[in-house]
């Protein structure tokens, strides 16, 4: 049904936590990717806790698509998390393997949105969009590209520049509907109307301060019964949910919208 990238535009707001979380809440069917160009491997060493061997990746299919067999690479390629259905395709393991998958960006993004075929969606953590090598063809290829900040004015100035750059881009390509926010903490102190009024840019997904649910999706913190009850844990299953429906508008509005075109030039 659909692709959808989380990044940031400096720091760290959480943009792992809120795609891995997504992806574990995550309604149907659905592949999680580490596109982090700076090879940090936060889902590896943090929610895994170092135990699951890396030895499959991005680099891997940089090489099956050097010789034609990406569309087949991916089934080979991910690992499913523990206790989930989620299939997870692991990243680079540092920043001086991002020149080798610069040209992987491209092609990768038509391969993960032909998974639609199958009834799966895929969601996608880009890291910071200001790194090196950072993964914008998929960015601007989703159905929903969401920008992740918390809601300070130091964050909000940081965000910024990007924020007002993928506007005007999203608009230019027609899809001003797939671009928005992923808020942390909102409230402390902005509220998503003035970071609207601030970024120029609709909040599509707001999630709460919850540092021990936090910590166990990015830091190998100990789990304290289930994720899923936590406060972080069910604002990530509502907001899945709500962004599912999103999506389903997003591209009945399209729809609607090239039945119309296609009739005017009849």
């Amino acid at each position: 049904m659909a692709l959808i990238t989380l990044f940031s535009a400096a720091g760290a707001p959480g943009t792992t936590v809120t795609a891995l979380g997504l992806a574990l809440a995550w309604p149907r069917p659905v592949v999680l990717v580490d596109a982090d160009a700076t090879g940090a491997s936060t889902i590896m060493a943090g929610f895994l806790r170092g135990q699951t061997a890396y030895d499959r990746g991005l680099l891997d299919l940089a090489m099956a698509a050097r010789v034609g067999t990406l569309n087949t690479a991916i089934a080979t390629t991910t690992l499913t998390l523990p206790g989930s259905t989620v299939e997870f395709l692991p990243g680079i393991r540092g920043h001086q393997q991002a020149p080798s998958v610069a040209g992987l960006w491209e092609p990768l993004s038509g391969v993960l949105r032909s998974l639609e075929q199958q009834g799966t969606d895929v969601i996608v953590d880009c890291g910071r969009l200001s790194t090196v090598g950072a993964p914008l063809p998929l960015v601007r290829a989703s159905d929903l590209a969401l920008l992740c900040t918390r809601t300070t004015l130091p964050d909000i100035a940081g965000a910024r520049s990007w924020a007002r750059s993928l506007v005007d881009e999203f608009a230019d390509m027609g899809a001003a509907d797939r671009f928005g926010l992923a808020l942390v903490d909102e409230g402390n102190p902005y509220t998503a109307r003035e970071i609207r009024k601030a970024l120029g840019a609709p909040t599509f997904l707001s999630l709460p301060w919850d540092p021990q649910a936090a910590g166990v999706y990015h830091h190998a913190a100990e789990r304290r019964g289930k994720l899923s009850a936590s406060k972080l844990g069910r604002a990530l299953t509502a907001g899945a949910n709500s962004l599912v429906q999103d999506i389903a508008r997003n591209r009945a509005k399209l729809g609607t919208n090239l039945s119309q075109e296609g009739r005017q030039h009849v």
